[in-house]
């Protein structure tokens, strides 16, 4: 178990490794940094952070990001790393459309130092293209976890951020 947050690491950076690479500019590959305020509990939190989205057939594919959490007022006090792998699906408006709505869920490994705390997350959000390589994105995630119990907690955010090709 103490290797776990090792593994979800090397998931991320195996598939960044992929945006160094030539690609057709098709829209297989592109990567995003996002800024996200967000609240848990009563508590405002910001969240910074950059990941990798790869689009595998018709629209299905996966996503993988990594961040930092931390209270807004307070942001270099008891913050904690967030890394989450995706599932997606892109829907396609028209060939030549600048917006791109997409459905986003998957898995949340919450950590800091030697503890860590499983949850999944489920979003959406749009990609607007405002140039071949370069595009604004809105996402709403919302991070859940004790989902077993009889009260899961949520961690809900809006990030706002660049995609890039």
């Amino acid at each position: 178990m103490k290797n776990l947050p090792t593994i979800f690491i090397v998931l991320l950076l195996l598939p960044l490794m992929a945006l160094g690479e030539e690609n057709d500019s098709d829209g297989n590959v592109q990567g995003y940094a996002f800024v996200a305020p967000g609240k848990v509990h009563q508590t405002s939190t910001l969240h910074f952070g950059g990941g990798a989205e790869f689009d595998l057939y018709k629209g299905l594919g996966f996503s993988t990001d990594i961040g930092y959490i931390g209270r807004a007022q307070h942001l270099g006090e008891g913050g904690f790393g967030i890394l989450s792998p995706n599932a997606r699906y892109a829907f396609k408006i028209s060939e030549n459309s600048k917006l791109v709505p997409y459905v986003t869920g998957g898995y949340s490994l919450f950590f800091v130092r030697e503890d860590a705390a499983n949850a999944f997350n489920f979003g959406g959000g749009i990609d607007y293209w405002f140039h071949d390589k370069a595009g604004f994105k809105v996402e709403f995630r919302d991070h859940v976890w004790g989902a077993l119990t009889n009260y899961p907690d949520h961690f809900w955010q809006i990030r706002l951020g660049l995609s890039f090709r």
